[in-house]
C-alpha cells in the first residue's frame, strides 16, 4: 500500500465510477480510499451489489456536495424476469415462487408495466438499505427478523419496453429503460408487475446509466478514475468547481464578495430562488449560496477547497 498522504495533497472533486457487479457501494469507496490514500471519500446514491453502472464519489471537499447529488432523477437499464419471485426481488435471492408465464401475451406485459409509471406508493424490498429504528432493513432480515417497510412516494417518469423474450417456456424476460425519481426501487417494479400478472417477477440485471447531469458515458473503473484525479483530471473525474457548476447555476463573485463568503458573511441577493455555485475570479468554488431576502447566504462553504 502506498504511504498515507494528507487529504489536501489530492485535489477535491468527483469520481464518476462505472461500478462492476458483485461490489457494494462501500466496496467502491474503500477501493478509492486505498488508491488515493485518502479517508475523506463518500458516495451519492447506493447501488446494489448486483447492479452496475454510474456511482458518484466525492473526494475531499467535494463530499460536501454529495447530499445534494443523491436526490437527482436516475435512469436505469434493467431486465425483468416474469414467472418467478425471489426473497430479494432480484436474481441473488432464493426463489420463493415459480408460476408459469407461458400464457402471458406481450400486451399483458406492456399493460402491467405501464401501470408501474407515474406517481406510485412503492414498498421497498425488505432487503433494501432502508433504515428501521436505526438499522438497515437487510441487516434485520439477515438476523431473522420480520420486516415490514412503509410505502414511499416515488415517480416513474418513463418506462420503455425494448424487448420481450422467452429464456424458457415458463419464463419471460423483459428489457426496459426506466427514468425515475431518487428512491425508486427498480426491483419493486419487477416484483409488483409480476404480482399484478399473477406469476411473480424479479430483476436479473440492473445498470444505472444516468444520475442528474452525470452519465455512465463519463465514467471509468474506480482505480482509473482515482489515478486521473490524483494526476489533475481526466476520464471519470470532475474538478470541484466543474462538479458544482454541473449541478447548480454558476454565480460569478468578485474577490471582495469571495472574501465575505469565506468569512460567512452575506452578499447581495440575485433575486432568483435556489442554490447557486459562487465562483471567484480565479475559478475557485467558494460556496453554494442562496437568497435569503435581500441578501444571499452561504449554504455550504468551500473556503479551503481541499
Amino acid at each position: 500500500m502506498s504511504p498515507r498522504r494528507p487529504d489536501a495533497d489530492v485535489p477535491p472533486g468527483l469520481l464518476l465510477v462505472d461500478k462492476a457487479g458483485g461490489m457494494t457501494s462501500h466496496d467502491v469507496v474503500a477501493r478509492a480510499r486505498r488508491a488515493l490514500s485518502v479517508r475523506r471519500i463518500g458516495h451519492a446514491g447506493t447501488l446494489d451489489p448486483m447492479a452496475t453502472g454510474l456511482l458518484v464519489l466525492g473526494v475531499g471537499a467535494a463530499t460536501r456536495l454529495l447530499g445534494y447529488l443523491g436526490g437527482h432523477d436516475k435512469t436505469y437499464e434493467a431486465t425483468i424476469r416474469l414467472g418467478q419471485s425471489t426473497v430479494t426481488d432480484d436474481r441473488e435471492g432464493e426463489v420463493l415462487t415459480t408460476t408459469s408465464a407461458a400464457s402471458l401475451t406481450e400486451d399483458d406485459v406492456r399493460t402491467a408495466l405501464a401501470a408501474q409509471t407515474g406517481p406510485l406508493l412503492q414498498i421497498p424490498s425488505s432487503v433494501s438499505a432502508v433504515k428501521v429504528a436505526g438499522r438497515r432493513s437487510y441487516d434485520r432480515v439477515r438476523a431473522g427478523e420480520e420486516v415490514e417497510l412503509a410505502p414511499r412516494a416515488v415517480t416513474v417518469h418513463d418506462l420503455t419496453v425494448h424487448r420481450i423474450s422467452r429464456p424458457a417456456l415458463d419464463l419471460l424476460d423483459v428489457d426496459v429503460t426506466v427514468s425515475c425519481t431518487a428512491g425508486t426501487y427498480i426491483r419493486a417494479i419487477a416484483r409488483d408487475a409480476g404480482a399484478a400478472l399473477g406469476v411473480g417477477g424479479h430483476l436479473t440485471a440492473l445498470r444505472r446509466t444516468a444520475s442528474g447531469p452525470f452519465s455512465v458515458a463519463q465514467t471509468a473503473p474506480v482505480e482509473e478514475a482515482a489515478a486521473a484525479l490524483a494526476a489533475g483530471g481526466g476520464t471519470g473525474t470532475l474538478a470541484l468547481t466543474e462538479a458544482a457548476t454541473s449541478t447548480f447555476p454558476a454565480r460569478a463573485v468578485s474577490e471582495e464578495e469571495a472574501r465575505a463568503l469565506v468569512h460567512g458573511q452575506r452578499i447581495a441577493a440575485t433575486g432568483v430562488s435556489g442554490l447557486r455555485a459562487a465562483v471567484a475570479p480565479d475559478g475557485r468554488l467558494i460556496a453554494l449560496v442562496e437568497d435569503a431576502g435581500r441578501t444571499a447566504r452561504v449554504a455550504v462553504g468551500f473556503p479551503a477547497a481541499g
